[in-house]
This record gives structure tokens, sequence and C-alpha cells, in this order.
């Protein structure tokens, strides 16, 4: 096969497996956020502390994860018809990527809150916030730059998972690996392919390594600059101690000045 021939199917191939990915990674976060929050916030010694929610909660996440991406494809087949119309294709394969993502990067998630300094939340609560406080506050700005890693390993994955779901009719790269590669024994674009994929997993990690590391930097500054905000503020109209050897110093010389 030519180059000529090759360069539109490879065009048209890695679109697809960006949409499958972009929109899968879209739904895994949007929905495997507040999963990981309510994970954390129902646990024991959580903030919203309840133990059936959190076995639960926990039970269905440990369900999803446990079911081969493959096997997870054919059970949803009649869910994702239901939802777009089709099994195949770009579009069809995102509904099994987003739910086999979904408990992933919850578990994510709940890993990386779980991480945030519990002196930060108990000082937040002692100063009167409530629950969505500490979340939004202190919770998820703290783990801001292992989130961003959590994304950046939910999309690798999802590559990954493309690739499969593209070798069953899903469409995307895997899907011209195994038609033209494997199928019609056309090497050098089974080469490209894979080239192509590493690539776009190494361009992925890369970029999620550098916000990681801009991430953090800011979130030690803004961590202490927490911990600054929230020490006890000064009585008003309390002198310091400066001010208050300043005027005791003062007293004897407007003394002496009166007497002369």
């Amino acid at each position: 096969m030519s180059w000529e021939t090759m360069r539109p199917l490879l065009y048209n191939n890695s679109l697809d497996t960006l949409f499958m990915v972009w929109w899968a990674t879209f739904y895994a976060v949007v929905a495997g956020v507040p999963l990981g929050l309510l994970l954390i916030l129902t646990d024991r010694g959580g903030l919203l502390q309840n133990v059936v929610v959190n076995k639960v909660v926990g039970a269905i996440v440990n369900i999803g994860r446990s079911f081969p991406f493959l096997i997870l494809m054919v059970v949803l087949i009649p869910f994702t018809r239901f939802l777009v119309s089709t099994s195949i294709g770009p579009s069809g394969a995102v509904v099994p990527l987003a739910i086999a993502a979904i408990p992933f990067f919850a578990r994510l998630v709940e890993a990386a809150v779980r991480e945030v300094d519990h002196g930060l939340v108990e000082a937040v609560q002692s100063m009167g916030g409530g629950t969505w406080t500490v979340v939004f506050k202190v919770l998820l700005p703290q783990a801001l730059p292992a989130l961003v890693a959590a994304v950046t390993t939910t999309v690798i994955t999802l590559i990954g998972y493309s690739a499969i779901a593209g070798a069953v009719g899903g469409g995307g790269l895997g899907n011209l690996a195994y038609t033209y590669g494997f199928q019609q024994y056309e090497t050098r674009l089974m080469v490209v392919t894979v080239v192509l994929l590493i690539l776009l997993v190494t361009l992925v990690q890369l970029l999620g390594d550098l916000v990681v590391k801009r991430l953090a930097g800011r979130g030690s500054r803004s961590s202490a600059s927490v911990r600054v905000g929230l020490r006890r503020p000064r009585t008003a109209g309390a002198p310091q101690a400066g001010q208050a050897t300043v005027t005791a110093t003062e007293e004897p010389a407007t003394a002496l000045t009166k007497t002369s």
C-alpha cells in the first residue's frame, strides 16, 4: 500500500480515535469526580459518614472495574444501541469506553483526595466552613495536581481501550490496524499505526507531567497561604510589641521636656 493511500486512512482514523478518547474522558471526569468524592465523604470519619452508602458505591465501582473491556462492550450492546442508536463506529464505542473509565477514574480521584492534608480540613471546619466549603476550597484545589495525573493515566488507558474497541467495529486506529494490518497483511500500515499510538501516548504523558509540575508548584504556595490565612487574626486595637516599647520610651522624654 502506497503512502498516498495510507495517509487519508491514517488521518481519518486518528480523528476517530481522538473523538472516542475525548468524549470518554469527558464523561469519566464529569461522573468520576463526584463518585470519588462520595467515596471519600461517606467513608468512616468522613464529612458525610454513611457506611451503607459507602459500601454500596464501592461495590458498584469495583464491579465496573472488574469487567474486561471486550466483555463489557458485548454486554453493553443493547444499552449502547438504546443511547446512540448504534453499537459500532466511534459513537458506539464512546458508551462502553466511558462506562469503563468512570469507575477507574473514580478510584484515582479517591486516592488523590485522600492524600490531602487533613489538618487543612480541620482548620477550615474550625473556622466554620461547611462540607462544600471544605470540598471546593481545600480538597479539590489541594488535590488538583494528583487529579491531573489521574486524568493523564485515564486518557492513556482509554487510548489502549479504543484500540480494542476498533478491533471489534469501533473505528479508529485499532480498526485500521486490524482491518488492513492484520486481515490484509499490510505490515507497513500496521507499523505506522503502532508508531502513531506510541506517539499519542507519549505526547499525552509529557503534557500531563508538565501540567502536574506547574500545578504542584502553585499548590505548595497556595497551601502555605491557606495556613497563614487560617491563623487567628490579631485583636483590633491591640498594640504591637514595638509600639508599646516606643510609647514607654517616649513618655519620659516628654516629661523631661516639660520640666525643662
